[in-house]
């Protein structure tokens, strides 16, 4: 190249440098399928000023007219796992559940958090005991389950079984659940535990089969665009593989208390103030997140 072309090249691309980024244009064709909101981890109980707060928190989470329905992430009720929980405690923290949740007549999917079922029932074959139980006060069709909406596949997934993994007649399921779905249908999965998440590094937990799911998802990589936690009282967002995973806080904050040391305000856990999300999901399978603190 002759030395006066070479120079008059390289001053072209070092002007284009030079330029200020332009930033890539939204898509404002995108046709809306449904508005979502998610709640997770409410952990209400009927002591103190928990129910009226809790009601409050309902009414500014639904206070965006146009949500078609509720995903609602688990520990509904402030815990029936511990080993000190009579039957009476259960029964009177679903009862207020049952009246907090009565005040939106949206359908409400559900899924099961560790603290929702009654492990210390007298016998397994108690009514109440496990997960089954926690499945039927959550008005659930079973504890994991799949429906469809407007275009989108929604798989609700229940965690709770031995190193919180999907036990093998669940996991079948869900294979063939994402199997037989029709090529590019986009798809949301719920679990209350993270699937993947940068929060698990330092509190909580996550999936213990996340790289058998992380696999699954993979091959379904057309399907499966979006996967919604709770379990942390953290608000994280990671994206691998393209499938957004959030990690959508809690309503109850740090478990309706004042917050920990740590927080960075009232109510807060660690840095994450109490809070619900509401998704809009779009006919071409993307997603937006967005977490509102309360």
């Amino acid at each position: 190249m002759e030395r006066r072309k070479f120079l008059q090249s390289s001053l072209a691309i070092g002007a284009a440098s030079a330029l200020p980024a332009m930033a890539a244009q939204p898509n404002t064709n995108k046709k809306a399928a449904l508005t979502i909101a998610h709640i997770t981890d409410v952990h209400i109980h009927g002591k103190d000023d928990v129910p009226a707060r809790a009601d409050n928190y309902l009414a500014k989470a639904l206070s965006n007219k146009s949500i078609d329905f509720i995903l609602n992430g688990g520990d509904s009720i402030f815990d029936a796992s511990y080993d000190n929980v009579t039957r009476d405690m259960v029964t009177e923290q679903w009862a207020v559940w049952d009246r907090f949740i009565a005040k939106t007549n949206l359908d409400v999917y559900s899924c099961i958090g560790n603290h929702d079922p009654w492990w210390k029932a007298p016998s397994a074959n108690d009514e109440m005991y496990g997960v089954n139980y926690a499945a039927k006060r959550l008005k659930m069709p079973n504890r994991y389950y799949s429906f469809d909406k407007k275009g989108w596949h929604f798989i609700i997934l229940d965690g709770n079984n031995a190193g919180t993994k999907l036990d093998a007649e669940q996991m079948a399921w869900l294979k063939a659940d994402l199997e037989k779905l029709p090529a590019k249908t986009p798809t949301l999965l719920m679990s209350h535990y993270p699937i993947l998440s940068s929060t698990c590094a330092w509190s909580g937990g996550q999936h213990g089969d996340y790289k058998e799911l992380k696999a699954l998802f993979y091959q379904h990589k057309d399907k499966v665009k979006v996967c919604l936690s709770g379990h942390q009282h953290l608000q994280d967002t990671v994206a691998y593989n393209g499938v957004s995973y959030y990690c959508n806080g809690s309503m109850s904050g740090f478990w309706w208390g004042k917050g920990d040391k740590e927080s960075a305000g009232a109510y807060y856990y660690q840095e994450t103030p109490p809070g619900y999300a509401i998704l809009h999901l779009f006919e071409d399978g993307t997603v937006t997140n967005e977490y509102t603190p309360l």
